[in-house]
Order: C-alpha cells, then sequence, then structure tokens
C-alpha cells in the first residue's frame, strides 16, 4: 500500500502564491508518476499537473505560466509551486501517485478570495 500526504493549502488573496507538497510513504515501485488534481464544489476532479520519474511535466491549461510542479525522488516527493491564484483556483487539491496502482492523499484545501 502507498499512503499520501498533502500539506500547504490555506486561504490567500488573488494574485498571491502557495506552495502545496505531498510526501509519499509505503510499498512505492518505481517507475511512477505523481500528480495534482483538484476538485472545486460541485465540479469534477481534474488534472492540475504529473510529473514523471524522468521529470516530463503536463499541465492543465487554465495553470500554464502560473504553476510549476516538481519532485524530489529520494525523499518521494512532490510539489505544486502556485503563483499568480485566482478566485477560480479555489479548490480540494488532491496528490497521485500512479505505478502499480492508484493512489491518493487526502486533499488539502485551498481558498483564494480577497
Amino acid at each position: 500500500q502507498v499512503q499520501l500526504v498533502e500539506s500547504g493549502g490555506g486561504l490567500v488573496q488573488p494574485g498571491g502564491s502557495l506552495r502545496l507538497s505531498c510526501v509519499a510513504s509505503g510499498s512505492i515501485f518505481s517507475p511512477y508518476v505523481m500528480g495534482w488534481y483538484r476538485q472545486a464544489p460541485g465540479e469534477q476532479r481534474d488534472l492540475v499537473a504529473t510529473i514523471t520519474s524522468g521529470l516530463n511535466r503536463n499541465y492543465a491549461d487554465s495553470v500554464k505560466g502560473r504553476f510549476t510542479i516538481s519532485r524530489d525522488n529520494a525523499k518521494n516527493m512532490v510539489y505544486l509551486q502556485m503563483n499568480s491564484l485566482k478566485v477560480e483556483d479555489t479548490a480540494v487539491y488532491y496528490c497521485n501517485l500512479k505505478s502499480v496502482g492508484d493512489y491518493w492523499g487526502k486533499g488539502t484545501l485551498v481558498t483564494v478570495s480577497s
């Protein structure tokens, strides 16, 4: 089993920045893809960004140029640097790991509001 724990969410004003972190533990088999997804109230869970073991990155169009995903393979961690935040970025952000299984964290709430 794999456990994922997110941190770093909170309340921020429009235009502000936040950095999310996620640490993975348990039986992790390489290679694996880590990523961030988000779910706003009443909406489906959508891709934000993913990063492979080889550091290939993929972003949703809505966050390109504002968000940056990175990872530390030695620590089994993935990060999401979020800049120029908008009200519409408000959501619960979930960490995801895909290897022989598909694993999710419990989520961290990001609220962008003035």
